[in-house]
């Protein structure tokens, strides 16, 4: 099973992967990044590598 991961080290809470999935990260009211489900399913994949393809800070990897 593959599941997201996010180096909170170079995170900013930009939000760029909470437009692209919202239902998988989150921004809460102090803008700190929270992954609400880390499995990448057939149903969410694509947006997933998507959000690892667009940060910002290249902060979101895809463990296999």
């Amino acid at each position: 099973m593959s599941r997201v991961e996010v180096d909170f080290d170079l995170c900013e809470s930009n939000g760029v992967c909470m437009g692209i999935i919202p239902e998988v990260f989150e921004l809460d009211a102090e803008d700190q990044l929270h992954v609400l489900t880390d499995e990448v399913t057939t149903h969410n994949e694509k947006q997933m590598r998507e959000s690892v393809r667009q940060c910002p800070r290249q902060a979101i990897t895809i463990v296999e």
